[in-house]
């Protein structure tokens, strides 16, 4: 077994085919580049250039996802402001619209959906419809997924996909971490990452679900350290 080929079996995204990678300067950037491959034999293709984008307003911290714990660092906690750092699953997209332009499953999203960011509800770090669950269930949750109809005509949610963070929904870990659109591009998020629309709508058009995209984010200097271990893809300078 070849040296590269080892070091995608022993990680949890040796099968992902797809990656959208976001690299920021710092622990505490609010901000980074956001690039996409695909991986063809043994490599990484460039198939989306450098693209600005804003992340959490107090930078990153390591999240809970397919990659082992690190303990050199920030570590993710709820309400910290922060972006999760890692590696995740896409998961399923959202939107305002009735249907998306993606082979990635999609959910329209209603004004009675919302994601659950209270800390010990069973719901935590879900989207859950209160029609169903019920509106105790989704009592003191901040995060409407009908942002347009609940804030004001607020936009950023028009389309974006859920990364998944603390999947497991371990008590402070961190919930509601997506990627959707940016109010503008000097408005950090509360720990998602946000970039223009056109972006987005390219991301969402080549991603497909056989190919078990994933979405890394991590600051340059661990990104330096780890692009090898974890056969990540050699990138240029930051724009």
């Amino acid at each position: 077994m070849s040296s590269a080929f080892a070091a995608q079996e022993s990680n949890g995204w040796q099968g992902s085919r797809q990656m959208v990678l976001v690299i920021t300067p710092d622990w505490n950037a609010d901000h980074g580049v956001l690039r996409a491959f695909e991986r063809t034999g043994d490599g990484w293709k460039p198939v989306v250039d450098a693209q600005n984008v804003t992340v959490g307003r107090a930078g990153a911290a390591w999240g809970i996802g397919l990659n082992e714990a690190q303990t050199d660092g920030p570590q993710k906690h709820e309400g910290d402001g922060r972006a999760a750092a890692g590696v995740y699953r896409v998961g399923e997209v959202f939107g305002y619209g009735a249907q998306a332009d993606t082979r990635m499953p999609y959910s329209a999203m209603t004004d009675t959906d919302w994601c659950v960011d209270v800390d010990g509800s069973p719901y935590y770090n879900q989207i859950v419809d209160a029609k169903k669950v019920g509106a105790k269930a989704v009592e003191g949750a901040s995060e409407p997924m009908r942002r347009d109809l609940h804030m004001d005509g607020d936009q950023r949610y028009k389309i974006g996909f859920v990364i998944e963070h603390n999947a497991g929904g371990k008590r402070g870990g961190g919930s509601c971490i997506f990627a959707h659109l940016w109010a503008s591009p000097t408005d950090a998020t509360a720990g998602c990452t946000a970039m223009p629309e056109p972006v987005m709508r390219r991301l969402l058009a080549w991603m497909k679900p056989e190919e078990q995209p994933v979405f890394v984010l991590l600051p340059q200097s661990e990104y330096a350290r780890l692009r090898a271990s974890w056969h990540l893809p050699v990138v240029g300078k930051q724009p």
